[in-house]
Order: C-alpha cells, then structure tokens, then sequence
C-alpha cells in the first residue's frame, strides 16, 4: 500500500514536470513578445534569483532590466512594473484589464478570498462590498459621525501607555496601536467599546495569530508555483493557516452570531455597518444576501487590515523620528504651536498641521504597509507597454521600489518630511511615484480613515508624551532591518521610554 502511495505521487509530480516542460518548448515562440528579464532555468523558472527580500530581489532585478520586467516563479508568469511611468500606464490605462486578484493557496483556503473586499475577482460581488463599505463605513459623513468613537479610543490608547510606560519604563509602540486601531474599527463598524484591553489575552491571541497568517500568507510556497502540487500540500501551508486562522476568524463570528440573535428579539432604527450587511437584499445582477460565512469573513478582514497595517505604519513613524531627533522636535513644535498646552490633539488640528502630515507622508513613502500592494492578474491577453502579457498573469506593482526611485525623488533612502512642503504629492492614487495605497479602482478603501488614524494616533502620541531609545541604543545603532511578509514589519518591535507631557 504505502509503495503504491509513493508511486502514484511521484508518477503525478513526473507527468506535471513533463507538462511544464512542454509548456515551455511551445511557449519558447512568444518569448522574444513579453517583457525583458532574467533568463529562467527549466521548470522552476526564475526561482533561484529572489532573495529572502522579495521586494529587494525584484528592485535589483529591475535596475538591470528595466521598470518592467517579466518572470516565471514555476508555473507562475509574473511581471513587475517598478517604476512610476509603468504605474501610471498599469492604473490609468490598463487598470480594467488587471483588476482582477492573484490569490495563492493561502488565500483561498476556505473560500477566504470570495468573502473579501480586497482578495474576490473584480465583479459583481465585489463591486457589492466596495460600495457597501464606502457608503456605511468609509465614507466622509460616516468617518466625521464617528469621530467622538475614535477620540475616546485615543484616550483610552494614551491611558494604557502612560500606564505601562510608569510601570515598566519601556513600551512596545506597535502593540499599543494595534489594540487602539482594533477597538476603533470595532466600534464603528459594530458599535462595541474597547473589546481589547492590554491585559486581554484574546488580544494577545488575536495579534500572534495575525502575524503568523501574514507570515505564512507571504512565505514562498512550492504548491503556489506548480499547481498540480496542490492537493498534496508540501509544506503544509494550508493546515498551519487553518489553525492561524481560527482564532481571529472565530472572533468574528462571534460578533456577528451574537448580533444576529440580539436582533431577533429587538429594532433599532439606528443601524451600523453590521446591521447593513445582515439585511442586505442585491438588485441588478447582485447576490440576494450576504452569508453569514462571508460576514465573518469581511469583519475578520477588517480587524487585520485595520489593526495591522496602520499599527505598523506608526511603528515605523516613531522609529524614523526616534532616529531623527530634530525631526522629531520639529513635529512636537508644531503640535505646541498649533493644539497648545492645555487641550488634546483633535481631528480638525490634522489640516493645520502641515510638518506632521509630511512625516506620515515621508513614512509611507519609506515603509509602505504592503510593498507590492494586492498582487492583481491578468483577465485577457493584452498589451502592455508593447509588450504581449498572456491571460493569468500575475502583476506585481513594487511600491517600495517606485518610492525609492531616484528618478522620482532627490536623496531618496533619506527619511526627509521637508520633501512634502509645498507639495501637491499625495497617496490617494494619482500620483504615480508615491502609491502606499494602490491607485485605480482596487485602491484601499479605508484610505480616507486610515490616514484621519494615523494623523490622530501619531499626533497625540508625540503631543502627550517625550519619547527616547531605551539605554545603550543610539539613532546610529538603531535596527532599521525589515521582516517581509505581505506586509512589511519590523524586525524587531520598537521599544521606547516615555517621559509624560500630559497623561490625560
């Protein structure tokens, strides 16, 4: 039995080792069509030359062939649009044709990916999402509505880092903003308080099980690359997302089992995201309903998107500023200029506070939460910049690259908010050089709240308190090095000491 086992698995691996081998003889005609790059070896294709750091790898390979640049990770055809110009092209005049998603095996682990805004193909459906999302959550009016929710969550941020900075000296910057962007997306998209506390261990649980679905989500799978691997799960990637899973996924039914059986017994004419999507009734080709699956699904993928990137975001702000004191004073000036001594960082400060809006800006630029975005694919051949891409393709917008571009930037590995003085260049899709959140009709969604957040969070943390590196650490010595995954962390988490400025 186990022989005859062996053998029928190594007799498909052959015959799909031999189908990719044909598939590439009968290709070998259209090469001289597609884009320049690295010539690949038989059957694995370009996979020896990426490194560790994909987005790295990729910005090397793409100074020596060119802003776009053709690859084949086994199976996989990729191509990689590394420089503003080829962006600009991608969004502006091919975005249609590259709308929908890739998705690995990962992601659609479960049907993950039909129940997500930013994972499901470009459709119905996801038109559906994106407009529910911008309407009942998203939207100008909807973020202003829920600005008190956002200042008591701040409040409640401060509180617990004053807390732990008089307790332990030291605090773990992106820990702390992750439980405030939690309980900020939960209470305007479900209309609960402060779920997540530092003493919570669902928030522990729920963090370290982000981490490790990022983690394995991002991580080179060989199921990934040749497809007829993947029902035998080499690497186990999907059974360990599975159990990653569970927890955060399990927090979100949670809430939504609970608001489905609150309503049976009650209404209420004031309704939140959640009620919206629980009574949704599709017209014009939409689904009828939204399952309870796919709710959960989009909740959790709120919670996530929400928590962890903005939380990064503002780890990698503190460690800029921390390793640039006087850019770090800069900022507090302006905040003792503009907000004063005696009141707390408000919404309606972030317009005049021009020298911090240009630190987001600059960190985003430096450290954008997803270096190669959502990678999209293909819906039919096309071409692309003269070049033929077939159908399927995966397409990869390196975002770090473009942003460190000297083409587009003077000094740009410099971490200079002076360069956003006087700038007209924003993250909101349009200029192509600086695109953190992506550009065309897949660009972020939470765009308009994610930056209100981070101005908000970074803002009052700067106001409230004075930050320095633990003892024996210098700006010269500090650890800038990056952990790649899809999305792009720290190494190692910041830790810095806090002086209180004002605790409340």
């Amino acid at each position: 039995m186990e022989w005859t086992l062996a053998y029928t698995i190594w007799s498909c691996i052959s015959l799909g080792v031999v189908l990719l081998l044909i598939r590439e003889i009968f290709l070998v005609s259209d090469k001289k069509q597609l884009p320049p790059g690295p010539p690949g070896w038989p059957v694995i294709g370009n996979l020896l030359d990426l490194g560790g750091a994909l987005h790295l790898s990729l910005a090397s390979l793409s100074k020596k062939y060119g802003p776009v640049i053709w690859l084949r990770f086994g199976a996989v055809n990729t191509m990689v649009v590394s420089s503003a110009d080829a962006a600009m092209e991608l969004f502006k005049n091919h975005d249609l044709t590259f709308a929908d998603r890739k998705t690995n095996e990962a992601m659609r682990l479960n049907g993950l990916y039909q129940g997500s805004i930013s994972l499901s193909e470009y459709g119905p459906y996801w038109s559906m999402l994106r407009r529910i999302c911008l309407t009942e959550l998203f939207s100008s009016k909807r973020i202003t509505d829920t600005e008190t929710l956002r200042a008591n969550c701040i409040e409640k941020l401060k509180k617990w880092i004053c807390e732990e900075g008089q307790k332990k000296g030291a605090v773990e910057i992106a820990r702390f903003a992750a439980l405030g962007n939690f309980n900020v997306i939960l209470n305007a998209a479900l209309s609960k308080d402060n779920f997540l506390d530092p003493q919570s261990n669902e928030g522990t649980e729920f963090f370290r099980s982000v981490s490790r679905v990022e983690e394995l989500v991002g991580m080179p799978n060989v199921a990934d690359f040749f497809p007829f691997l993947q029902w035998l799960d080499p690497q186990g990637v999907k059974k360990k997302v599975e159990r990653a899973l569970e927890h955060p996924l399990n927090i979100a039914t949670g809430f939504v089992k609970e608001r489905i059986e609150w309503k049976k017994g009650h209404l209420t004419s004031r309704k939140d995201f959640l009620d919206v999507m629980l009574e949704f009734q599709g017209k014009n080709g939409e689904p009828t309903k939204i399952s309870e699956k796919n709710i959960s699904i989009l909740i959790m993928e709120l919670f996530i998107a929400s928590t962890d990137t903005t939380s990064n975001t503002i780890e990698w702000a503190m460690a800029e500023l921390l390793r640039n004191p006087n850019i770090m004073r800069n900022v507090q000036d302006e905040l003792d200029q503009v907000v004063g001594q005696n009141r707390k960082v408000e919404e309606s400060d972030i317009g005049k506070l021009h020298y911090l809006q240009a630190v987001v800006k600059e960190t985003l630029r430096l450290h954008p939460p997803a270096p190669f975005l959502v990678p999209r694919r293909a819906r039919e051949n096309t071409i692309f910049m003269g070049y033929s891409i077939p159908k399927e393709t995966q397409v990869l917008v390196n975002v770090w690259a473009i942003a460190r571009d000297p083409v587009s930037w003077d000094d740009p590995m410099s971490f200079k908010p002076e360069r956003f003085l006087n700038s007209s260049v924003d993250f909101k899709g349009q200029h192509f050089q600086f695109l953190p959140f992506g550009g065309g009709r897949r660009i972020c969604a939470g765009i308009l709240l994610a930056e209100r957040i981070l101005h908000l969070v970074l803002g009052s943390l700067i106001h409230s308190f004075d930050w320095s590196l633990e003892d024996g650490i210098t700006p010269e010595t500090m650890d800038m090095s990056e952990s790649f995954g899809i999305a792009l962390r720290r190494t190692h988490p910041l830790r810095a000491i806090l002086k209180e400025r004002r605790c409340r």
